[in-house]
């Protein structure tokens, strides 16, 4: 199982040197990759009675893309993911050429992770469908393959159209490896369909057990092999125990999950230093080096 950290980037602040030295701190103990939300536009929740979302507009967000590329220099061996990319707010097109861009500059370190989202002001503000967010984001992901394993191409979809164009340079993996989040029945069909894997980020139970066996269903169906298809679920080690944390990674290890993602926001910490040493006594805890 592979241990990696999520990038806790509401709560870490601007400083670009404290950001270098977390990426490289948790490069240096052990993990294996370094995972980075998405949001481009925060909601104005004054002015939105009833708001639910999980993030507004006082919530700091680093581009994603220009984030990872910062760490693309700095890292050697870390793995850049998009845990997750909202994929049909943006120009496909563009999103394949920053993305080849990233896997070129980190030596083919990057994963993509996708997902539609829920925040119709974020599309609305990127001019954006949001009502057909789900069917264009597979038809995106085709695309995106498409791009990144041949130097021109000819792309005549219901929404995508490329007519003898490409991006150059490609990407080192070809393709970039696609990760996919959310639980929808339509999201389990296309995980299994097409995704390499699925962010699962929730406690390890029958009803995960049940959404597993739905996406290698779909995936036998599609004539691929389910075991080719990643989990990836997320451990809070800001909260809980030791012990609580080993339960939780066994329950996982016995669902299959091939990777396994650490968070530490939501617990109150108000520095950098507070985020890393939660993530310290988690790598000893669970032995990431061995993992």
């Amino acid at each position: 199982m592979r241990i990696g950290v999520t990038f806790p980037q509401i709560e870490f602040g601007n400083d670009p040197v404290a950001i270098r030295d977390y990426a490289q701190t948790v490069e240096g103990a052990g993990f294996t990759h370094f995972l980075a939300y998405d949001h481009v536009l925060g909601a104005d929740t004054s002015v939105r009675p009833g708001w639910t979302g999980s993030y507004a507009s006082e919530n700091p967000f680093h581009e994603v893309f220009v984030l990872l590329g910062y760490l693309a220099g700095l890292t050697t061996s870390l793995e850049l993911v998009t845990g997750i990319l909202i994929l049909p707010q943006r120009q496909t097109a563009l999103v394949a050429k920053q993305a080849a861009e990233i896997d070129i500059l980190s030596g083919g370190r990057l994963r993509l992770g996708v997902g539609v989202g829920w925040n119709e002001v974020e599309y609305t503000g990127l001019d954006k469908d949001f009502s057909n967010r789900g069917a264009r984001s597979e038809e995106q992901i085709a695309l995106l393959r498409a791009l990144w394993t041949s130097p021109v191409i000819t792309f005549d979809g219901r929404w995508e159209q490329i007519d003898a164009a490409g991006i150059n340079p490609l990407p080192v993996q070809r393709p970039i490896p696609i990760w996919i989040g959310g639980y929808a029945e339509a999201t389990l069909r296309r995980v299994g369909q097409m995704g390499d894997g699925w962010f699962p980020w929730r406690e390890p139970n029958e009803t995960m057990r049940a959404a597993i066996e739905r996406i290698h269903e779909y995936a036998r169906e599609a004539g691929r092999d389910p075991k080719a298809i990643g989990l990836e679920p997320q451990l809070n080690v800001g909260r809980g125990n030791p012990d609580e944390w080993r339960a939780f990674v066994a329950g996982w290890r016995d669902l299959g999950a091939t990777h396994l993602c650490l968070s530490t926001m939501g617990n109150g910490f108000s520095s950098p230093e507070e985020h890393v040493a939660a993530l310290m006594r988690a790598a000893r805890e669970l032995d990431v080096r061995e993992a």
